[in-house]
């Protein structure tokens, strides 16, 4: 038996003037069976290739709220059994996210029918989200590609639960690294694909890497920061990641630049120092 459905589109608005604008994650709510289902994309390289220039500690961050925030939602609409549904899914996704003039946007409702939810939303992901990704995908890499050798082999030896997540704060300045563990000072790892398409999106990246460095130099807290370099598949992008490393180089501090080929023995390397700081 097919139930009617409402669905909305997340939207990443980089202009509101020009209207620019990626789709980043839908919403569906189906009132009859008190369903509520939401996807996100997890990748900023699609968003950052087309805009520069993105945020993606932040851009993390606000998925992984919109993902929790929409899964606590799900779970009161589905116990709440003695209460009469919602019925207006604008009103839904507007607890979550108010419209607002922010960068992130919910399209007009659409809808249909379904006799299955999670199939349908499903559908709505790939039409509306995922085939754009696969475009990019096929012609750049992210920084999750770049992790996942790292983050896997980590995870082979059970040394995930001894790295974490860091947030370094300086006077002016804040950024949450992905992969980091203390011995006596703080070690954060960060991927940085630049197997990106275009050379002047290469140098932003290396450009914005270098600001970074120079606002958290004045941090009260010691660490040492460990860049794992993706390099351009492209030989029409070569020259301008030599120009990317050599701002890097740059980065105030002490510093380590890990190139691909590198990553794999340097990961071993790092799963061993842990190992033998917990022995110790």
């Amino acid at each position: 038996m097919k139930t009617a459905y409402s669905s909305v589109t997340l939207r990443y608005v980089h202009d509101v003037v020009t209207g620019e604008f990626a789709n980043i994650g839908v919403v569906v709510y189906s009132p009859a069976q008190r369903a509520l289902r939401a996807r996100f994309t997890t990748s900023y390289e699609r968003l950052n290739a087309i805009f520069l220039k993105i945020d993606h500690a932040h851009f993390r961050a606000m998925i992984r709220y919109l993902g929790n925030r929409f899964e606590e939602m799900a779970a009161e609409l589905r116990d709440a059994l003695q209460l009469t549904p919602v019925t207006g899914l604008t009103d839904l996704v507007q607890k979550v996210l108010p419209r607002d003039d922010s960068s992130l946007q919910w399209s007009e409702v659409s809808g249909g029918f379904t006799g299955n939810l999670e199939q349908t939303t499903k559908e709505l992901y790939a039409r509306l989200v995922e085939r754009y990704e696969r475009t990019t995908e096929q012609q750049s890499r992210s920084d999750e590609d770049i992790a996942r050798p790292f983050k896997t082999r980590l995870e082979q030896k059970n040394l995930t639960p001894k790295v974490c997540e860091k947030k370094i704060t300086a006077k002016d300045y804040g950024y949450e690294f992905q992969f980091a563990w203390k011995n006596s000072v703080w070690h954060l790892y960060e991927p940085v694909s630049f197997d990106l398409m275009n050379p002047k999106s290469i140098i932003e990246k290396a450009n914005t890497w270098l600001g970074r460095g120079v606002a958290l130099r004045d941090s009260d807290e010691r660490f040492k920061l460990y860049l794992l370099l993706g390099e351009p598949t492209q030989p029409d992008t070569r020259k301008a990641f030599e120009h990317a490393q050599h701002l890097l180089e740059k980065i105030p501090g002490e510093k380590k630049l890990i190139r691909e080929k590198e990553i794999d023995a340097f990961t071993e390397k790092v799963a061993a120092d842990i190992e033998q700081h917990d022995r110790a």
